[in-house]
């Protein structure tokens, strides 16, 4: 599969050799502000919290998948833990955090599969020096193919907002689909996000 989503787009799951993606990363990397000051330039934290929430077919959550629970419970989702600060000292271009699910192993009951992000002390997304999103097939430690990106602190729309919904796989037929939103919510808070993803997303 060799396809880099726009915002908007839908895909089937499938490989070039007609196989199904097994295991999905979603992987974000950042860094901290530059701040000027008259003792000269100092950097500041951010705090960048990406989640996963699993939805029923009737569009009920299921599980939610983030800093404070780091996987579901059947481990189909697994979160790489919290990154409090980004990147100190520039862009070492790797994943600060990464979700990985293995699509297989999901409960059957689970339809939706909804990721989002939140800046956790509400940095803008614009203020931040580099901040971009990856969803590719393979592992935290191992990027397969990249079919999506989508870069956070460069997009003009993403200027003036804290959270953003990054995607959502579905289930339709019993095959897995991927829409690539990407797309900046007025939220502050992840549970407010989870609600917009719900009434707006699915």
């Amino acid at each position: 599969m060799s396809i880099n989503l726009q915002k908007g787009q839908r895909i089937n799951l499938e490989k070039t050799n007609g196989t199904k993606l097994q295991s999905i990363c979603v992987g974000i990397n950042w860094g901290a502000i530059e701040r000027k000051g008259l003792l000269g330039t100092r950097k500041e934290a951010v705090d960048l919290d990406a989640s996963c929430i699993l939805y029923d077919s009737n569009k009920t959550v299921a599980e939610i998948i983030y800093f404070g629970n780091l996987k579901s419970k059947n481990k189909s989702v697994v979160h790489s833990g919290d990154d409090l600060t980004g990147d100190m000292d520039g862009d070492d271009g790797l994943d600060n955090e990464v979700i990985t699910v293995n699509l297989p192993k999901l409960d059957p009951s689970i339809s939706y599969v909804a990721f989002v992000l939140n800046s956790f002390k509400g940095q803008d997304f614009k203020t931040i020096p580099f901040a971009s999103i990856r969803i590719y097939e393979g592992t935290p430690s191992r990027v397969n193919e990249v079919f999506a990106k989508y870069d956070i602190a460069n997009g003009e729309n993403f200027a003036g907002y804290v959270s953003m919904v990054m995607g959502v796989l579905y289930k339709r037929n019993g095959e897995w689909k991927f829409n690539a939103i990407g797309e900046p919510t007025e939220d502050k808070k992840l549970q407010d996000t989870i609600i917009s993803v719900t009434t707006k997303y699915l």
